[in-house]
């Protein structure tokens, strides 16, 4: 039986992902190393054949003193094939989790640079998929985070990250709100690509990183050896991470249609709320699993975080609820009444305060707040806060029967004139339609989509 060529493999994988009717423009993220730099040769010959044009971009995160001299192989590579190349050099502040933030910094600048492209690929490999799996085996993760990465995936971003862009930049006619990631080699192991490159005698570099094992994932890199004696070889690991894969889908279709049945999104008078609340019978009579994935997902959905709750922060807090108790977990507050479970923002994790309102403004990382409606007194400004103890003071008078309790209502947005409260659309302040609810910073994003996509 012939073997399979690798650009046959990468065209069967780009066919599944995309086609059969190709974008006309996709962008590839190349960083000089083995991988990515097989990746590009390989889009090369398949763009060549299907008339996409293809951009390529690279990242300078400056952590290295080579990343400068990295990103311009990686230029002269891409022109030397006739495509257009931007570096993305990245101004890191020097705070939090510095890989983590490279990593959420790579996404965010290629959000920033891409204009209307809505394709980037990314060379991640099987052996990526194995050694993440290693690496959250070590942390203790279920079946979440032992399940393989995604062929493709839908990637939001904050557009925080600071940086340049030196090179060519994709127009922005036709740039939707976020962008898909698509990793066609991920059936392809990394020897395989660089004796590819080598055939072709393309040139890579080798990240010192991958060497160092201060880093958990060169350090299970190194151990692979071992592994491998003991029958852990990658291809192994990888189908089981696919398998993992498939439960968390079917756990992810079964949350959402208990979500359907017991739960529901906080209104009060037509105006969101910012709440999820689940019938109490309802939501202690499903099995544990389930509870814990509604939970988990609430608060990182309420909270607006990319990373969901710890395990064991997590499991107390569904003991707590569980016997009829409370508490507060990842920036939002659970509480358990008569009836239902009724999950809300924190008041003391909201984010800061919009001094000045013009117009429209996000807040908190999902409220849009919109002064349409409202006329300042002497042109004086308009605030932006959670509604705290003294704004609900001022919400005197009838409230809607499905206004949130008092608990809740503290972390509701509410706009307000120096000390007066003009508008806080779920008490009935103000003449409505002042906030819109976007999880994330983004329209029409619903809680069942958030648990069937997380």
């Amino acid at each position: 039986m012939t073997e399979t060529s690798l650009d046959q493999r990468y065209a069967d994988a780009m066919g599944q992902l995309l086609g059969p009717d190709f974008p006309t423009d996709i962008a590839l993220a190349v960083s000089g190393g083995g991988d990515s730099m097989a990746m590009l040769t390989l889009a090369h010959n398949w763009a060549h054949r299907w008339g996409v044009k293809l951009w390529v971009v690279t990242i300078d995160h400056g952590l290295r003193l080579e990343s400068a001299d990295e990103a311009a192989l990686v230029a002269e590579e891409a022109r030397a094939l006739g495509h257009p190349h931007a570096t993305l050099t990245w101004d890191w502040v020097g705070q939090g989790n510095k890989m983590d933030a490279a990593r959420r910094a790579r996404l965010d600048l290629i959000d920033q640079w891409r204009g209307g492209i809505q394709h980037i690929l990314m060379a991640h490999t099987r052996d990526d998929v194995a050694e993440t799996f290693l690496m959250r085996l070590q942390r203790g993760s279920g079946v979440e985070g032992l399940s393989a990465m995604a062929a493709q995936r839908s990637v939001f971003t904050e557009g925080t990250a600071k940086g340049d862009i030196t090179g060519d930049q994709p127009p922005d006619a036709g740039r939707t709100d976020g962008f898909t990631l698509i990793r066609p080699c991920l059936g392809m192991r990394r020897d395989e690509l660089r004796h590819y490159l080598r055939t072709l005698k393309g040139r890579w570099v080798e990240d010192p990183t991958n060497e160092d094992t201060r880093y958990v994932r060169a350090e299970i890199r190194q151990a692979f050896a071992s592994f491998e004696e003991l029958g852990f070889d990658t291809d192994m690991l990888a189908a089981t991470a696919a398998r993992l894969a498939e439960a968390r889908d079917a756990l992810r279709a079964r949350a959402a249609q208990v979500w359907q049945e017991i739960g529901q999104e906080g209104h009060s008078h037509g105006a969101p709320t910012g709440e999820l609340l689940f019938d109490r019978t309802g939501f202690q009579s499903i099995e544990r699993d389930t509870q814990r994935r509604l939970l988990s997902h609430a608060l990182q959905f309420i909270a607006c975080t990319d990373y969901r709750p710890r395990g064991a922060p997590l499991s107390a807090l569904l003991d707590r609820l569980l016997s009829g108790g409370g508490g507060t977990l990842h920036g939002c507050e659970a509480r358990m009444e008569r009836d239902r479970l009724r999950i809300f923002r924190e008041l003391q994790a909201v984010g800061p305060d919009i001094d000045r309102l013009d117009g429209n403004a996000l807040w908190d990382g999902r409220w849009w707040v919109s002064d349409l409606g409202l006329n300042a007194q002497n042109g004086s400004n308009l605030r932006v806060r959670p509604l705290n103890e003294d704004g609900w003071q001022q919400a005197t008078g009838d409230q809607p029967v499905d206004a949130p309790p008092h608990a809740s209502a503290r972390s509701l947005p509410s706009i307000w004139e120096g000390e007066t409260l003009i508008a806080c659309d779920a008490l009935c302040i103000g003449p409505g339609g002042t906030t819109q609810l976007r999880p994330f910073g983004r329209p029409q994003r619903s809680f069942t989509a958030f648990l069937l996509s997380h």
